[in-house]
């Protein structure tokens, strides 16, 4: 009988130090491990897309197309690289039309890419149905990942808590069991829709962790008896589940599994590729990687993972140093991954549980989330809503925020969440939790995306958004799905201040513009200011002269500060035009959402302190109204 063989995706390098580490791993610290990469014979690589290109941008001031070639030029083609990206939406927050879809997928397949893994936060099959046609005709692999998630539980009060929810669900009266809507059949459904469009590989994407063990069995089982392309199980550890269910996984045919090597492997990141080399040696799976490569991969990430301190949350809590092809496990550790196996088999989830967990507390990774994991959230979620109530000083409302988290995802049409359905919705928990503290009535303070999300610009919901909802979020009942037609390409400004230069110089500068205009305007004008300075190094040098101080005019007038630390999308006032009360000023991002600031009064407007692509500080002046 042939050995039956696990393929890895290996997601170090991408989702795992997304995961873990806020995306902040340097080109140079990358291009100190891929010499090692090229031979430790992963199948794919994913190394691009998701948070990526805005974050490499935003924080790290680097090009996410240098990047992605460099990924190319060391790896030779020895393993197939591959991206994340949101179909309709790619790395951005709107959908985009079938020209930019294009303009996107033959740059990056110019560049390098070989697998685009193309979900939709809806699960709407027609947001990916372009993107698997575009990627096929241009040469690339088309992966179709289904996102998993669940039926929110009941929202809950403060005062339904503790002894009182368990005498009402005792004695009171009980709701009628709500309809369940992710049943296996509806995951199996999307994925057969995704095959029958061309994708060559079907990924169930359960990115806040939560296929519980014996949900892996069904829905690998389901996906592998109804398709005949490769199946992928990607899922992350947070909430306790992440290495069951992958060995659950394994036991029931998935192809490709997408792990992280041992320093950037469990908490919230996918399971380390260490733990399921031995659960496949004692199930009889040979993992197709290189463990030696792997083992050198791993003493250089450990170095890696200490310039990342800032952004660790586990940096006093590492896992032990660990090399599963020469260190020899204690008998009685051992005996965990046999027993994890046999409780696999009898379909006992909660003894393979246990015996994940203690082999997890043994090599010191992170324990089971219980928050994330009782909330039914993802973990990047979670802490974006801890870091918007600290940036709006209200740390207080966050257990009120979670619990508003079902009734905003239901109102909203059950969307799943991932990004940036996730941002969306936890955002607006937060919101709302302002508006009752405020005595406000609920959603007085709809984000620019939320009223996007209910208009339907997003796509397909779920369920039906209620009408009435609908209308009190968008001014109309009606379900407006989103125009490509009406698409404005954005500008692409000369910079009079620097020489005439143009902010985009090139095609792959322009689609960044395109697909994430805020951090790019600011990332492309530092790319032509440095330019412009070697010239202007040169003429100062030819015409030294002695400038005298600039004097700042004293602020006299009333002000519209910034609310919270953000940065300027668009400003629609300049010096001198009269605004009336609810005219709009400017849009800011924070948090990745995007708000309007209205006029508070009528008046003239005396002086712009930002400019697009600006950051600001909260409490910060952004205009200034005549006396």
């Amino acid at each position: 009988m042939e050995t039956r063989k696990l393929k890895i995706r290996d997601l170090t390098l991408r989702d795992g130090q997304q995961s873990l580490f806020a995306t902040r791993m340097s080109q140079q610290t990358i291009d100190r491990l891929l010499p090692l990469y090229e031979n430790a014979g992963f199948y794919i690589m994913e190394v691009w897309g998701g948070a990526v290109p805005d974050s490499v941008m935003r924080y790290l001031d680097e090009s996410p197309w240098e990047r992605l070639r460099k990924f190319s030029k060391a790896m030779k083609g020895k393993s197939l690289l591959s991206a994340l990206s949101r179909g309709r939406n790619l790395f951005g927050y709107v959908p985009y039309p079938d020209s930019v879809l294009e303009g996107f997928y033959k740059e990056a397949i110019k560049n390098g890419l070989n697998v685009m893994r193309i979900f939709d936060a809806l699960n709407d099959i027609d947001n990916v149905k372009e993107s698997i046609k575009l990627i096929n005709q241009l040469g690339g692999i088309a992966d179709g990942a289904v996102c998993y998630t669940v039926d929110p539980k009941p929202e809950t009060t403060e005062t339904e808590k503790g002894f009182a929810a368990k005498f009402k669900s005792l004695f009171g009266s009980k709701p009628a069991e709500p309809e369940k809507i992710f049943t296996d059949e509806y995951f199996v459904s999307k994925a057969r829709e995704m095959e029958r469009l061309g994708a060559k590989i079907i990924t169930l994407k359960d990115m806040a962790g939560l296929v519980n063990p014996l949900r892996a069995a069904s829905i690998i089982s389901r996906l592998k008896s109804e398709l005949s392309v490769p199946v992928d199980f990607h899922t992350h550890c947070t909430p306790g589940y992440g290495l069951a269910s992958a060995v659950m996984a394994i036991l029931h045919g998935v192809d490709i599994l997408d792990t992280n090597i041992w320093w950037f492997g469990g908490g919230s990141a996918a399971p380390a590729i260490e733990l399921i080399y031995i659960f496949c040696k004692h199930m009889g799976v040979e993992l197709e990687a290189n463990m030696e490569a792997v083992g050198q991969i791993r003493n250089q990430l450990l170095d890696a993972r200490k310039e990342l301190a800032a952004f660790d949350l586990n940096k006093d809590n590492m896992p032990h140093d660990f090399d599963p092809l020469n260190d020899t496990l204690p008998a009685e550790i051992d005996a965990h991954f046999v027993r994890a196996i046999e409780c696999a088999k009898a379909g006992d989830e909660n003894g393979l549980l246990d015996e994940c967990h203690a082999i997890e507390a043994y090599f010191n990774f992170p324990k089971p989330n219980e928050l994330v994991k009782n909330a039914e959230v993802p973990g990047g979620m979670y802490s974006n809503m801890v870091a918007q109530l600290k940036t709006l000083h209200a740390e207080d409302l966050l257990d009120d925020a979670m619990r508003l988290i079902p009734k905003v995802r239901r109102d909203a049409g059950l969307v799943p969440l991932v990004t940036p359905t996730s941002q969306i919705v936890g955002s607006q928990a937060v919101s709302v939790a302002m508006d009752r503290k405020k005595g406000n009535p609920d959603y007085s303070n709809p984000s620019n995306q939320f009223i996007s999300l209910i208009k339907g610009e997003y796509g397909k919901t779920p369920v039906e958004i209620d009408p009435e909802f609908r209308a009190k979020i968008t001014g109309s009942p009606i379900e407006r799905p989103y125009d490509v037609s009406s698409y404005k390409k954005p500008e692409n400004p000369t910079l009079d201040d620097l020489g005439g230069a143009k902010l985009a110089s090139n095609d792959e500068e322009y689609l960044l513009l395109e697909l994430l205009p805020t951090v790019a305007n600011g990332f492309l004008r530092r790319r032509r200011q440095e330019e412009y300075a070697v010239k202007a190094a040169e003429e100062a040098a030819k015409n030294a002269v002695e400038e005298k101080p600039e004097v700042v005019e004293p602020i006299t007038g009333h002000v519209i500060s910034g609310p919270m630390p953000g940065t300027i999308v668009e400003v629609n006032v300049k010096a001198g035009d009269t605004v009336k009360v609810g005219s709009k000023l400017l849009v800011y991002e924070s948090m990745k959402m995007e708000n309007d600031v209205e006029s508070d009064r009528e008046g003239v407007i005396k002086r712009v302190f930002v400019a697009p692509g600006e950051r600001f500080a909260a409490d910060a002046p952004l205009i200034e109204y005549a006396d």
